[in-house]
C-alpha cells in the first residue's frame, strides 16, 4: 500500500521476551516469517479464539500493507486427548470430528473477516517431523526413553523458564506433587506418548505411539519458517508452560533463537472472571454471531489493545455495534451524496491523492506502528468519518469522495467497512426490532401512499419505523432505511 510502504522500517513490537518495545527487524529484508498457535479441533471455537484469530489477522494485514512480504502459518492440532475422548463420545472417527470443527473453525473466521493463513499446517501430516527432531533431542541428551514416553528433560535446557520469567528452582522447590515413577523432574514434559488400547497411533523408534502436544508447534514452525523466524504469537495463557516448552525444545536441538519477537494476546473476561469452559461463562463464535455481525465482533476485539485484557458482555457488543454503525453512516451518507449529485454507486478502497490523505494515513499508522495500536488506529477512522460528514454539510460532493475513499482504505487494514453500508446499517441485534421483510413491506406501501397522494399516511408509516428505529432516506434513486 502507497500510503504505508515508506513507514515499513518504524514498526515497532512488544515482544514478551524481553519485555520491551522494540525497533521490528526481519531476518531476511522485506520478509516476515510468523508462527501462530492455532485451534485443537474438537469443538467449536469460543470469543477467546476470536480475539487471537482477529488480532493476528490485523497484524497480518497491517505488515502486508506495510509492503512485507509475509508467510502468516497457523496449525491445526488434530490429534490430542480431547479429540480421542470427543471422537470416541460422539461415535464417530477422530478424521471426521476434526474435519467438521476444521470447516467450523474456517467458518468462524471467515465470518469475522479473518483473512487465511499463508500455510496451516495439521500435526497428523508432520509425524516424520516431529520424530526427527524428538531423535536429535535424544542424541544431544535432552531427552530420555521410560516406560515407552520420551521426555524432555528441562534440567538440560540452562534457559529453562526465559519467556515466562520463572526460576526452576524455584518451581521445583515450590512444586508439591511427587515426581511421577516414570519422570525425573516434575516439570520434564512428554514429547513422546507410548500407545494405548483403541487409540491411533504411530510406528517410531521408541514404539508405538503419538506426539506430546508442545513437540508439535516445534516442528511445524521449523518446517514452514526455518529453525529461526521472526514473530511467534498466541494467547497469553500459553506463554507457560507450551511456548517455553517450544523454546526448550527447539533451540536446545538447533542451538539458534527460536523466534526474535514473542506476541501474547490478552485475556477475554466475563463478568470480570477469566473466561473458561470450567467456570461455564464462556460463548462460542457461532453463538454470538446469531446476534451480532461479524464486523461488530472485529470492531469490539480492535477496540482494545491486544495486549490487554478486556471485558466481554452483550452490553459491550452493543456499544460497539452503535459506535461502528457511525462510520458506515458517514459511508452511506456520502455514497447517497454521490449517487445523488454524480450518479457514483458505491465507494472502493484506493490511493487518494490529496495532501489531506497522508496526513490521516500518517497518523493511522503510526497508531499501527506502535505495537498495532488499534484503539488509537479506530480514532483515526471516526476523524475521516467527521470530515465526510462535513464535506456532506458543505454539499462538497468531491471532498466527501475523497474523505470516504480514504476511510474505506485505512478500515480495510483493519478489516472494517468491508460489507455495502446498507448491509450493515439493516443488522438487528437479536430478535430486536422488525425484521428486514416487514420494514421493506411498509416502505412498499409508503411508497403507493404517496403515489396516491396520502401524505398523511405516507408520513404516518415513516414515524412508526422511527418508532421501532428505522429510519429512512429518500433520493432519486427510491427510499433506503437503516437502522439506529
Amino acid at each position: 500500500m502507497t500510503l504505508f510502504a515508506a513507514h515499513q522500517a518504524d514498526l515497532s513490537l512488544y515482544n514478551t521476551m524481553t519485555a520491551a518495545k522494540t525497533k521490528f527487524t526481519p531476518i531476511h529484508a522485506g520478509k516476515v516469517g510468523m508462527y501462530v498457535c492455532g485451534m485443537t479441533v474438537y469443538d467449536y471455537c469460543h470469543i477467546g479464539h476470536a480475539r487471537v484469530m482477529v488480532a493476528f489477522d490485523v497484524i497480518y494485514r497491517h505488515l502486508l500493507a506495510l509492503g512485507f512480504d509475509v508467510t502468516y502459518v497457523r496449525n491445526i492440532t488434530d490429534i490430542d486427548d480431547k479429540i480421542i475422548a470427543r471422537a470416541n463420545e460422539n461415535g464417530e472417527s477422530i478424521g471426521d470430528l476434526t474435519a467438521r470443527f476444521i470447516a467450523a473453525m474456517h467458518e468462524d473466521a471467515d465470518n469475522l473477516g479473518c483473512l487465511r493463513p499463508s500455510q496451516e499446517p495439521k500435526a497428523t501430516e508432520h509425524i516424520t517431523q516431529m520424530q526427527t527432531l524428538i531423535g536429535t533431542l535424544m542424541d544431544k541428551n535432552h531427552a530420555y526413553t521410560k516406560g515407552g514416553d520420551v521426555y524432555y528433560a528441562v534440567d538440560s535446557f540452562a534457559e529453562y523458564g526465559k519467556l515466562s520469567k520463572r526460576n526452576l528452582d524455584e518451581m521445583q522447590a515450590g512444586n508439591r506433587v511427587d515426581v511421577a515413577d516414570d519422570k525425573s523432574n516434575p516439570f520434564d514434559f512428554v514429547l513422546w506418548k507410548r500407545a494405548k488400547a483403541g487409540e491411533p497411533a504411530w510406528a517410531s523408534p521408541w514404539g508405538e505411539g503419538r506426539p506430546g502436544w508442545h513437540i508439535e508447534c516445534s516442528a511445524m514452525s521449523g518446517c514452514c519458517l526455518g529453525e529461526s523466524f521472526d514473530i511467534h504469537g498466541g494467547g497469553h495463557d500459553l506463554q507457560f508452560p507450551h511456548h517455553e516448552n517450544e523454546i526448550a525444545q527447539s533451540e536446545a536441538a538447533t542451538g539458534k533463537t527460536y523466534a526474535n519477537n514473542w506476541l501474547h494476546v490478552g485475556f477475554i473476561n466475563v463478568d470480570g472472571e477469566k473466561m473458561s469452559k470450567s467456570l461455564g461463562n464462556f460463548s462460542t463464535i457461532k453463538d454470538v454471531l446469531a446476534n451480532f455481525h461479524g464486523e461488530t465482533v472485529r470492531f469490539f476485539i480492535l477496540s482494545s489493545h491486544y495486549r490487554s485484557q478486556v471485558n466481554f458482555s452483550d452490553a459491550a457488543l452493543t456499544e460497539a455495534h452503535t459506535a461502528l454503525s457511525r462510520l458506515y453512516h458517514a459511508l452511506k451518507s456520502a455514497e447517497s451524496l454521490a449517487a445523488e449529485q454524480s450518479g457514483v454507486i458505491g465507494i472502493d478502497a484506493g490511493i487518494v491523492q490529496a495532501d489531506f490523505a497522508k496526513a490521516f494515513a500518517d497518523d493511522f499508522v503510526a497508531a499501527m506502528n506502535d505495537d498495532f495500536n488499534t484503539p488509537k488506529a479506530v480514532s483515526v477512522l471516526f476523524s475521516v468519518a467527521s470530515e465526510i460528514n462535513k464535506a456532506i454539510k458543505a454539499n462538497d460532493t468531491e471532498a466527501a469522495l475523497n474523505f470516504a475513499t480514504l476511510l474505506k482504505t485505512l478500515a480495510s487494514v483493519l478489516g472494517l467497512l468491508g460489507v455495502p453500508a446498507s448491509e450493515f446499517l439493516q443488522k438487528s441485534l437479536g430478535d430486536e426490532g422488525l425484521s428486514a421483510e416487514e420494514i421493506e413491506a411498509l416502505i412498499a406501501k409508503r411508497a403507493d401512499a404517496k403515489k396516491n397522494k396520502d401524505f398523511a399516511l405516507a408520513d404516518q408509516i415513516r414515524e412508526e419505523l422511527k418508532a421501532q428505529g428505522v429510519e429512512l432516506e429518500d433520493s432519486r434513486q427510491g427510499t433506503t432505511w437503516r437502522r439506529v
